[in-house]
């Protein structure tokens, strides 16, 4: 018996000292090949989630869309009633044409009043043409009246004589008074002729910015109406249908929302103390919970701004008493590689994803 339990000693021994070394083995080569890589299962798909909203407050006239249908960029989601929108547009046409037709008006009154003006200005001169030949008479018949004047005092000339110089002296002066007021009456008014046609070309500018401010409204207008046809913005999915058939929506409000299952990627959030080896560029293998046989690759493609906790609600307050230091976690985007054809139509957002970075 002794002989047997001797011998069973070095058997168990190096049965032990087997599975010691397997295991040592395993364990040493799992540590191995970890230290290349970094993981997260704090990982899940992320797409664009576009909201549709009203840009117009009208009735829902149509909705050609089920929920959780497939649509294409363009595809017409809703229509929206559009008596009232096209109401608008006319009114703003009809607004625009007679804009047109104040300026055409305006540039018209402009250039008769212009050609007013210029005629008043020759008017003026004629008079002032009238001044001076008055004056002239006035001149000589002064001259006329001191030399028969003279002549009187030393009887060279006859009473009469005296007094047709005079009255011919009563007549220049009268008709001088009259020429200097119809100038300076021909001046005034050639100023004001003057000033109404600058307000006549003024007209014309304030009919022109009138112009462009119809055009405006007439763009709004147009504007509002094609997003009385509320299409599709991208190729996916649409769903939260938020309105019925009738109702009558305000601008602003939700209708629904388009999925882009197009353009996905994942979005990891990392420790802070595994980003040390993580780089952009690096490989990426993904896996997915919902569908675990599915071999999906990618790429790191860039880091985000700051720790989850500062784009929260409430971002902590290290700067209180009662600080207690927690591991922060870092987004990460990381681009996929072309999807394969088994997992077209099964990825969405939301879902929770494995990712494995190749740091080495």
């Amino acid at each position: 018996m002794e002989n047997q339990e001797k011998k069973k000693k070095p058997v168990r021994t190096i049965v032990i000292g087997v599975v010691l070394v397997l295991v040592l083995g395993g364990g040493l080569a799992y540590w191995l090949a970890g230290r290349g890589y970094e993981t997260t299962d704090n990982a899940q798909i992320d797409g664009d989630i576009v909201s549709i909203r009203s840009s117009v407050t009208a009735y829902v006239k149509d909705i050609r869309f089920a929920d959780n249908s497939n649509v294409h960029k363009g595809d017409t989601l809703l229509l929206l009633d559009t008596v009232e929108l096209s109401a608008k547009v006319a009114q703003a046409e009809a607004a625009l044409e007679n804009a047109k037709a104040n300026l055409q008006l305006a540039g018209n009154r402009a250039t008769a009043s212009t050609e007013n003006a210029n005629a008043s200005a020759f008017t003026s001169l004629s008079y002032q043409q009238n001044v001076l030949s008055s004056k002239a008479n006035l001149d000589r018949a002064q001259t006329q009246f001191d030399r028969v004047s003279n002549l009187l005092k030393i009887k060279a000339a006859t009473q009469e004589q005296f007094e047709s110089a005079q009255n011919t002296l009563l007549v220049a002066k009268a008709d001088y008074t009259r020429s200097l007021e119809q100038q300076r009456s021909s001046e005034t008014s050639s100023l004001g002729l003057k000033a109404q046609s600058k307000a006549e070309h003024d007209q014309i500018d304030l009919a022109g910015a009138l112009i462009k401010q119809r055009e405006a409204e007439l763009l709004l207008a147009r504007e509002q109406l094609s997003h009385a046809f509320v299409t599709a913005p991208v190729d996916g999915i649409v769903t939260k249908r938020g309105v019925r058939q009738g109702q009558f929506i305000s601008t602003g409000q939700a209708l629904c929302s388009v999925v882009d299952v197009n353009h996905l990627w994942i979005t990891a959030n990392f420790k802070e103390t595994q980003l040390e080896n993580i780089k952009p560029g690096q490989e990426v293998k993904i896996d997915i919970d919902a569908y675990p046989h599915l071999d999906l690759r990618g790429k790191v493609d860039s880091y985000s701004g700051a720790t989850g906790a500062r784009f929260s609600l409430l971002p902590p307050d290290n700067s209180t008493g009662n600080f207690i230091k927690i591991t922060q976690r870092f987004p990460l985007r990381i681009t996929m590689d072309e999807i394969p054809e088994e997992a077209k139509g099964l990825l969405f957002p939301g879902l929770s994803a494995f990712v494995k970075v190749k740091t080495k």
